[in-house]
């Protein structure tokens, strides 16, 4: 057997595959349109920032400094005035309606502790969004103290000056660190459900059998079903890559050749679990379902909405075999920290190991179901 003859074959299966994708208008949409709208509505939808929370405030001292500091607090762009009022009550009103899910309560005589400097405000918080919370926490504490030193009646000097500065992400900008995640996401959700439904879809219509006693190996038809969906995946890659540099100006520091080595090995542990989807699934309906049972747990335990580093340790050791969390690793120190295979050898290598182990079980899987 020659290996222009493998090839041959190998090549016309890929042919195949490919063209029976761009056939299919729905194929179409899911392997061009789908990825750019996730991409789109990830970008826009998933932000942990914190601007113009909605905000209820209850100012019983009605004088010039409580005034002055109620500007202060709206003119920083983090909160937004839904109401005012001298009655406690209304703000708790407020938040119970959740019309509100800040409230700022400046008490009586605040003017005049104010001048001693002993004043104290009040700031409410809804923490049935713990994250909204804290952040806004945060910013009403530091908009406070800036505003009480700047008017206190004593000079101060603090002991202490804190000088923050980011070194990656200088913005401290969520959608630069999201966005470049939804590209992990998009692939594996693609990558996955394209070939589990591909392998599925033969198997109904009956082709499957045939290609099985055909002069193709079952090597080379595994190679000749995963190969155009890699193709298409890299693809989308580079369209996905694209829209975020450009439409959502995500910075990229890191080496384009780099982020491309990265997609192959990351493609061969998703699409070798599409593969072995396909052998438990005997219907499309099933290979659909099947494919969310890993979608969703390989998302969480990504670190791509949770950090792997808050974690129980048991859920941090099992996210060493999610090979989603290594891709994201790599994706993000590429776009935002320009990082190179030295720095990132260890989630290289993790790829690799994984994606090897998952393609040999799901090729024996494979031979084992057309057996």
């Amino acid at each position: 057997m020659s290996a222009n003859g493998r090839f041959e074959r190998v090549s016309g299966l890929v042919r195949k595959e490919l063209l029976q994708v761009f056939r299919d208008p729905r194929l179409v949409r899911m392997v061009l349109v789908a990825p750019v709208i996730q991409l789109l509505v990830f970008g826009y939808a998933v932000s942990t920032d914190v601007r113009r929370t909605s905000t209820f405030v209850v100012d019983q001292d009605h004088s010039a400094a409580s005034r002055d500091l109620t500007e202060t607090f709206f003119a920083s762009g983090y909160f937004r005035l839904v109401g005012r009022s001298d009655r406690p009550r209304d703000l708790v009103a407020a938040l119970d309606a959740g019309r509100a899910i800040v409230g700022l309560h400046i008490p009586r005589g605040f003017a005049k502790d104010a001048a001693r400097d002993a004043a104290a405000v009040q700031v409410i918080l809804d923490g049935t969004s713990s994250n909204t919370a804290t952040v806004a926490m945060g910013y009403a504490q530091r908009i406070v103290q800036a505003w009480a030193l700047e008017r206190s009646p004593v000079p101060r000097v603090a002991p202490v000056e804190l000088r923050e500065r980011a070194w990656f992400n200088p913005d401290l900008a969520s959608r630069d660190y999201n966005v470049p995640a939804v590209i992990g996401n998009v692939l594996m959700i693609l990558s996955l459900m394209l070939t589990a439904l591909a392998v599925v879809r033969e198997r109904e219509a009956g082709t499957l059998e045939q290609l099985m006693v055909s002069p193709l190996s079952p090597a080379e038809l595994i190679i000749g079903k995963t190969v155009p969906f890699a193709i298409l995946c890299l693809g989308d890659m580079a369209l996905i890559s694209a829209v975020a540099l450009v439409w959502f100006r995500v910075p990229f520091h890191g080496n384009f050749l780099l982020l491309l080595l990265a997609g192959l090995l990351y493609l061969i542990s998703t699409l070798g679990l599409g593969l072995l989807i396909s052998t438990f699934s005997n219907t499309q309906q099933e290979a659909v379902l099947t494919s969310f049972l890993f979608i969703m747990p390989l998302m969480l335990l990504s670190g791509f909405m949770f950090p792997v580093s808050s974690m129980p340790a048991a859920f941090r050791w099992l996210t060493m075999a999610n090979p989603v969390r290594h891709f994201l690793e790599i994706v993000r120190s590429i776009f935002l920290k320009g990082a190179g295979l030295d720095a990132l050898w260890p989630q290289f290598l993790s790829l690799a190991v994984i994606g090897a182990t998952v393609l040999t079980l799901a090729t024996r899987r494979f031979h084992k179901t057309a057996d």
